[in-house]
């Protein structure tokens, strides 16, 4: 039963914050308390990342605002990372487990981001479920190579 908890619990999250606007989100404020001095300013004004058809970067956006999206696409691809593996989990066992996991979270992606669009000066991205689904694919592909190498290495004797 604990194990569905988890999923349940991120299941939430995500589904709370899919219904926040964006200024109810916004770590701008916190952005600017905890980092006064931007560190890593330089670097990341190297940075030019397309999305929705145009550049987003420290020059366009500024730092702060910059910092902000990283992180949003950063929790994008970890949240259902972590999605999926849990949903991986709670599947029955089979040969097909990881794919089913893989297909939950497209259908889950899509429906967060639809129910992103319900919210008031929110909007659904297709880049965003690539991402969610990116995230997925990576940490059940982790997951599986942790297997694999847990599958084949020698058996320690306990003495």
């Amino acid at each position: 039963m604990r194990k569905y908890l988890f999923v349940l619990a991120i299941l939430a999250l995500l589904f709370i914050s899919s219904g926040q606007t964006y200024e109810q989100q916004s770590l701008i404020p916190t952005l600017e308390r905890w980092l006064p001095n931007k560190p890593l300013e330089g670097a990341l004004s190297t940075l030019q990342i397309p999305y929705w058809g145009r550049i987003v970067s420290v020059e366009e956006r500024g730092y702060y605002y910059f910092v902000e999206f990283l992180l949003r696409k950063a929790a994008h691809f970890f949240t259902f990372g972590l999605l999926a593996i849990s949903l991986y989990w709670v599947l029955p066992a089979s040969r097909f487990r990881t794919l089913l996991a893989l297909f939950g979270i497209v259908i889950l992606a899509i429906g967060d981001e639809f129910h992103q669009s319900l919210t008031g000066g929110r909007t659904a991205s297709s880049y965003d479920v690539l991402l969610d689904t990116a995230g997925a694919f990576t940490f059940l592909m982790l997951l599986k190579l942790i297997q694999l190498t847990r599958s084949t290495s020698p058996k320690r004797k306990t003495a």
